[in-house]
């Protein structure tokens, strides 16, 4: 549970860093990945053999993974530019009640009353998060549905790579998905005219660290040992670290509703992962 609510911490903090970069947004994704292959390929050598080894029915899976994952970045990042943190984080993570129904689905039983609590809770308190949405201009609702696409890409990105996990590392999952993903992201940058080559480096090094080596690492860690609906809750996490950064850091609004969107989140985790254990 640790190393999930860790995944999630450093993910959200993903948007500060793409909005801090002198790239186009797509090309700030292009950067996290490859500037972050080195790093997972060394660790993906420290696993045991056994754990490297993929079929070719499998490398193809993970490599549709990072498919989706690379148009997950591509349309999120430009989310990310023209709404708020929290909505992007929100809209983004939007794929987290497909993990939730889906889970609910492969268990082939009634879901539990405290499942049932975790996901009306987590609702209500994305709902409260999102309020904000109805508000803002053009643009910024542009940049939602340019999010909320990307969240949806990256329920497919998780479905996809779980089975997988049940065998293999997870830095070896994440050095195949990573570089399939990458040239794709290179190329729409291109299409899109975006600039691609930064004056400054350091948010794209850190992105590339905090997202990718650390978030991404620790979040396919984790999928051998939870439910899609205990990911899925757990996904809902980021839009509270982000509305906290864009407070802390953009001056953008965060108010008592915001805050009680984030106390019942945090409620829904607990109680989805209470429900889990009883079962």
């Amino acid at each position: 549970m640790l190393a999930l609510l860790l995944a999630n911490l450093a993910l959200a903090l993903g948007p500060w860093f793409v909005r801090l970069a002198d790239t186009g947004p797509v090309s700030a994704g292009f950067w996290r990945l490859t500037i972050a292959l080195p790093v997972i390929l060394a660790l993906s050598l420290r696993e045991p053999a056994a754990r490297r080894r993929l079929s070719g029915a499998t490398l193809a899976i993970v490599a549709g993974a990072g498919v989706f994952f690379a148009l997950d970045l591509a349309s999120w990042h430009v989310g990310i530019a023209a709404t708020k943190l929290g909505n992007a984080s929100l809209f983004g993570n939007a794929g987290s009640v497909i993990l939730m129904a889906w889970g609910l689905i492969a268990a082939r039983r009634a879901p539990r009353v405290l499942e049932l609590a975790a996901i009306l809770a987590a609702l209500a308190g994305a709902a409260l998060l999102m309020g904000g949405s109805l508000e803002i201009s053009h643009a910024s609702f542009v940049g939602d549905l340019f999010c909320l696409l990307a969240g949806l890409f990256y329920a497919v990105y998780i479905l996809l790579l779980r089975p997988a996990r049940a065998r293999l590392g997870q830095f070896s999952l994440l050095f195949w998905s990573t570089l399939t993903g990458a040239p794709i992201l290179l190329a729409v940058a291109a299409l899109l005219g975006e600039r691609i080559v930064p004056h400054d480096w350091t948010p794209l090094l850190i992105l590339a660290m905090s997202s990718q080596v650390i978030g991404q690492g620790l979040l396919i860690y984790s999928l051998k040992n939870f439910t899609p609906l205990v990911i899925g809750l757990a996904l809902l996490t980021q839009p509270a670290v982000s509305a906290l950064t864009g407070w802390l850091a953009f001056g953008e609004t965060l108010g008592a509703g915001d805050v009680l969107g984030m106390v019942l989140l945090a409620g829904a985790l607990a109680m989805a992962k209470a429900g889990d254990r009883t079962g």
